[in-house]
């Protein structure tokens, strides 16, 4: 009988939520996302020590100050890790932009054209890259920009539909509605119990996924940030999953029946076709205490892990 990760990849991309590249290997993925929690903990793995040893040596014929050449290898780890990653899969490898450039446009898109730039040079085609971007409104409007420039990009920390609406508006390739932190939230209230049927998070990535087949939007829906298979299973038939190598282990040793939960041609009770501005998007935003107390703390930790990656590599700079 076929393993409930077989029947999934049958009716949803699988994604692997990952920077350790033998994990990679083991989960054989259509795609694979990082960010810079994930590239923290592989760096500091000793099975990949020859990727560090190199970006650091490389820091170290560099100019500008220590500040500068640390950010600098920071990057360079992060498009050595999407290169070894890009090697495994057949599709699509996610990198992040710095976390701290959230809420500046411009400096979001310059860091975008480096990092597929960087991509180039060592022969991986924007076409095998997602740029990923916080889903703040700066963060946003420089997805439209790179979009146009055929830059794709993944829009990240998403939590709410008006988030979602926003990024489909401004014609992005890919959203990364998160599902876990929003349980989280919600239980940290007093919520629940839940279960894989009522859990926020896989609500409101129902609605979303409804909200953009219902009205033609051909944005793809990737759930990410999963706590538990169930969530998992009940968004079986999402457009892609973008999951961790343990609740992929999981998935591959259960052999149950896995219906399809998500469909194209399921989309009773859609929200209502939505019409943002920068102002209305920040009101609706700030009515959601959820999605904008998750996205604050979302940025906050990614750019706590950036920090310590960059102390690392200054670190090894020095010695």
């Amino acid at each position: 009988m076929p393993s409930k990760l077989d029947r999934l990849r049958e009716m949803t991309v699988v994604v692997a939520d990952t920077g350790d590249i033998e994990a990679v290997r083991r989960a054989a993925p259509q795609d694979c996302t990082t960010n810079p929690t994930l590239i923290l903990k592989a760096v500091s793995d000793p099975a990949y020590a020859a990727i560090v040893d190199e970006a650091v040596a490389w820091g170290r014929g560099g100019s500008g100050d220590v500040d500068a050449r640390a950010s600098a290898v920071c990057d360079r780890l992060a498009v050595s890790f999407g290169t070894e990653l890009a090697g495994i899969v057949p599709g699509r490898v996610s990198t992040e932009v710095d976390a701290d450039l959230s809420f500046d446009t411009q400096a979001t898109v310059a860091k975008a054209r480096e990092i597929i730039a960087a991509y180039a040079a060592r022969g991986v085609g924007r076409e095998r890259i997602l740029i990923k971007v916080a889903s703040t409104w700066e963060g946003i409007r420089a997805a439209e920009i790179l979009q146009k420039e055929g830059i794709d990009c993944n829009l990240t920390l998403l939590f709410s539909l008006t988030q979602a609406a926003a990024c489909a508006d401004a014609g992005a390739f890919l959203i990364s509605p998160f599902v876990g932190r929003i349980l989280d939230w919600h239980k940290a209230k007093g919520g629940g119990p839940y279960d894989s049927d009522t859990d926020p998070g896989v609500v409101s990535v129902r609605a979303i996924y409804t909200y953009y087949k219902a009205h033609g939007i051909g944005t793809v829906v990737m759930g990410a940030s999963f706590r538990n298979a169930g969530e998992i299973e009940a968004l079986a038939g999402c457009d892609r999953l973008t999951i961790s190598p343990a609740l992929l282990d999981e998935l591959a040793a259960d052999h149950g029946d896995l219906p399809r939960r998500l469909s194209p041609d399921s989309v009773a009770g859609a929200p209502a076709r939505m019409t943002l501005d920068e102002k209305s998007f920040r009101f609706l935003l700030n009515e959601d205490a959820m999605a904008t107390e998750k996205l604050a703390e979302g940025i906050r930790e990614f750019v706590k892990d950036l920090r310590g990656l960059r102390a690392l590599v200054k670190e090894r700079l020095a010695a």
